[in-house]
């Protein structure tokens, strides 16, 4: 009887510290998480403006599409 409760106790315990480290790893988990959700917060009104030589490129990108389809209907080729 006094071995039954010896091994019972120890599994109680350390079913007890298995669960402290996983608690203690979710928290840690869940901080991360919020700062990562934090950080997007703050990112997003940068990402929704863009930078200036994002839209410069663009704004390259979509004047020499107009050139190469002017330059095609003026060649009488159809696109």
């Amino acid at each position: 009887m006094t071995e039954q409760i010896i091994i019972s106790s120890a599994t109680i315990i350390g079913m007890t510290i298995v669960a402290l480290i996983a608690l203690r790893g979710w928290q840690g988990w869940l901080a991360l998480k919020e700062r990562e959700l934090d950080r997007a917060r703050n990112a997003e009104p940068a990402m929704q403006e863009g930078s200036p030589q994002g839209a410069a490129r663009i704004e390259i990108a979509d004047l020499k599409e107009r050139i190469r389809k002017l330059e095609a209907i003026a060649s009488g080729v159809d696109l």
